[in-house]
């Protein structure tokens, strides 16, 4: 029985360019490790991990996003900038308080809409932006 979802990790090419994105959206930086030797290996199922890790804390403490930076083996590439159907992890959403003040400093971070920040039923202002390493983030700010 699952007790909790530890965290989402999300491998980038530049660590501190997706560590200052995601401080800007509020998440506060909890730890950083290397990380190889066998039992990377054996836990991944790659030879010769070397890694760097930073987890980052949303506000509540609940939800963690783990970035990894992978020295070996290289990184492969998902392809540039996938589309939001594309199969797999589709996004990370996260409730903000003012979607437009967040997407206004993420852009700042090279954050671009996918779309239009829309209305869902009087209920939801949303939207999909991409970031770091063609990250796909959903932001949804409560209205009624």
């Amino acid at each position: 029985m699952v007790i909790r979802m530890d965290n989402v990790a999300i491998v980038v090419d530049d660590l501190n360019e997706a560590v200052a994105f995601f401080a800007e959206l509020g998440l506060q930086h909890e730890g950083a490790a290397a990380i190889q030797g066998p039992w990377a290996d054996r836990t991944v199922g790659l030879d010769g991990i070397r890694s760097d890790i930073v987890l980052m804390r949303t506000p509540d403490g609940h939800g963690r996003v783990e970035l990894t930076k992978y020295h070996a083996p290289a990184p492969l590439s998902a392809g540039e900038n996938p589309s939001p159907n594309t199969l797999g992890l589709h996004r990370v959403m996260f409730a903000v308080d003012d979607i437009d003040d967040v997407v206004s400093r993420l852009r700042a971070h090279g954050a671009e809409l996918l779309g239009d920040i829309v209305d869902y039923e009087g209920v939801y202002r949303l939207c999909y932006l991409r970031g770091p390493a063609g990250i796909v983030v959903a932001l949804a700010e409560q209205i009624g």
